[in-house]
């Protein structure tokens, strides 16, 4: 990793330590060039603005979750398997706090980001596909074909924004550990998913892995995007 990158990646883990702690209205850039021992100078020479810091950190987070995802897919021999497959999404985003935030918008940690014309997430608003995903995982043997996929994707994305919002409306005493929780959608969804004989693992791991490449690439798309858009000083 060259010198520069290196800085890169100190900024943002410092960026993503402050603002998950005290949330992007309160975090300062001044803040992260101290967390990470640089002059507030030093950080506009790789980002020029708070937003397109935290644009980065966005990215990167996005990209180490998608990472993590398809690392624990291919370590599992079920992995392919539709209950393997969201078993596993759902373990790599409680494993990254900021990707949780991101999925429910968390307005304590976005603040007032989030109400900004052109935020990060209503430029990138696109049509969700997962019924899409559903359908390949249909053709390639994986998950039963007379399931509705836009039905199917619906109900699998309220699992995934409830796994991670249910403490706003029940007390914690009453929610069960988390990895408790993913080890029972995963029975639930293999019971409710899984075609008759079992599932084809190394199909949908290949599907997976398609996946995942096309995020590789859509990613430094945005990024190199990024790069090129001139961002003023915060």
């Amino acid at each position: 990793m060259t010198n520069s990158l290196n800085k890169q990646k100190q900024i943002l883990d410092a960026a993503a330590e402050l603002i998950i702690r005290h949330g992007y209205d309160k975090t300062t850039v001044s803040d992260i060039a101290r967390k990470t021992g640089i002059s507030k100078g030093a950080v506009y020479l790789h980002f020029q603005s708070k937003d397109q810091l935290f644009e980065a950190l966005l990215l990167r987070e996005m990209s180490k979750q998608a990472d993590l995802w398809l690392r624990l897919v291919e370590c599992d021999p079920q992995g392919g398997t539709m209950a393997g497959v969201y078993k596993n999404m759902l373990l790599a985003l409680n494993e990254h706090p900021f990707m949780e935030a991101m999925l429910r918008q968390d307005t304590h940690i976005f603040g007032n980001y989030l109400r900004r014309p052109d935020n990060f997430f209503r430029r990138n608003k696109t049509r969700s596909t997962r019924h899409e995903f559903i359908e390949l995982m249909q053709s390639a043997g994986t998950i039963r074909s007379d399931l509705d996929p836009k039905v199917t994707a619906h109900i699998m994305n309220m699992l995934s924004y409830g796994l991670v919002s249910m403490n706003q409306i029940v007390h914690e005493s009453d929610i069960p550990p988390t990895r408790d929780i993913i080890e029972g959608i995963a029975v639930i969804m293999d019971r409710a998913l899984t075609p008759e004989g079992g599932g084809n693992s190394e199909a949908g791991k290949a599907i997976i892995r398609r996946m995942v490449e096309a995020g590789r690439v859509r990613f430094e798309a945005l990024r190199t995007a990024d790069r090129g858009t001139k961002g003023k000083r915060k």
